[in-house]
């Protein structure tokens, strides 16, 4: 049998954990991850385990940096708002010297586990670490923009992948970077109509009018058209050695649709029902047209 004790260590470890998944946020991490992965897997390179475990680390690491720095940030936002105000900082339950020690690890450990696969992951690594913690967290209370720049690193996962196998930089991982840049737009907006109210309480200013209003619907289409129509220019190869098969383009084109559908639901009701409809739609398309161009490759 355990012991009192023992099982107080066993509760304390698992607090523990739950917190640093919490302060890294692991299921956004991960899918990130996922995203770096998938990019790694369509680069005409010899596969290795090895680089792909350096970048999942790496990866890992770049992205749990920057949202510990977002959260030691924010902390005093947080604790305003229903969404946010348990997390780890606001409630008590770690100090900010604790989350800044983890930050401050996480973005040497996740800096240097890239340079080991070369030095244009690492800079691009660094770069998303410094834009989505200096330049995106800031602007969040002061102009509807910061979602524009946050795009940035939030764009970076996808073609960081091609970046880690090849060591160039071209259209290829431009276009990669392209999809999931537009992508973000009706993303991050379908989640700013759900949490307008408590973003409010914050003082975020995430929809691009500032309210949930017809304009913030029809740039929300219209990033949704921009997104399908990246999403299968490969197909028309111009876009270097990455290509996409008639079929598969189809299928992208189709799920795209499938998006754009939820949009113009929104449109139509304005409602957060169909807001948190189109997010969820959204994190639907990003995995499922990535698995499709992954697939893809490794049939033709």
């Amino acid at each position: 049998m355990k012991t009192a004790v023992s099982a107080v260590e066993e509760r304390s470890w698992a607090l523990v954990f739950s917190d640093f998944k919490e302060i890294t946020k692991a299921r956004l991490a991960v899918s990130v991850v996922f995203s770096s992965l998938a990019g790694y897997l369509l680069a005409p390179s010899e596969f290795n385990i090895v680089s792909l475990l350096l970048l999942a680390f790496g990866g890992y690491c770049m992205v749990g940096a920057s949202n510990a720095f977002n959260q030691i940030i924010e902390r005093d936002l947080d604790a305003l708002m229903s969404r946010t105000k348990h997390r780890p900082i606001p409630s008590g339950r770690m100090s900010v010297n604790k989350a800044l020690f983890i930050a401050i690890l996480l973005t040497i450990l996740g800096i240097v586990s890239l340079y080991f696969l070369n030095a244009k992951t690492a800079m691009f690594g660094a770069i998303s670490i410094f834009l989505y913690t200096s330049v995106y967290t800031p602007l969040k209370t002061i102009t509807p923009l910061a979602v524009f720049v946050g795009a940035f690193p939030g764009a970076i996962p996808f073609m960081l992948g091609w970046v880690a196998a090849t060591n160039e930089f071209g259209i290829e991982p431009g276009t990669l970077f392209m999809i999931q840049f537009f992508w973000q737009f009706p993303h991050f907006w379908a989640l700013g109509w759900m949490l307008d109210e408590d973003y409010k309480k914050g003082g975020f200013k995430m929809l691009p009018t500032g309210k949930k209003d017809t304009g913030t619907v029809v740039q929300i289409i219209m990033y949704t058209i921009w997104m399908i129509v990246i999403s299968i220019i490969p197909v028309f190869g111009i876009t270097g050695a990455l290509s996409l098969s008639i079929p598969a383009a189809v299928i992208v084109f189709l799920i795209g649709l499938i998006m754009l559908f939820f949009a113009l639901r929104l449109y139509a009701n304005r409602d957060n029902i169909s807001a948190r409809s189109l997010m969820l739609a959204s994190v639907s398309y990003i995995t499922l047209m990535q698995i499709v161009y992954v697939i893809d490759k490794l049939i033709a």
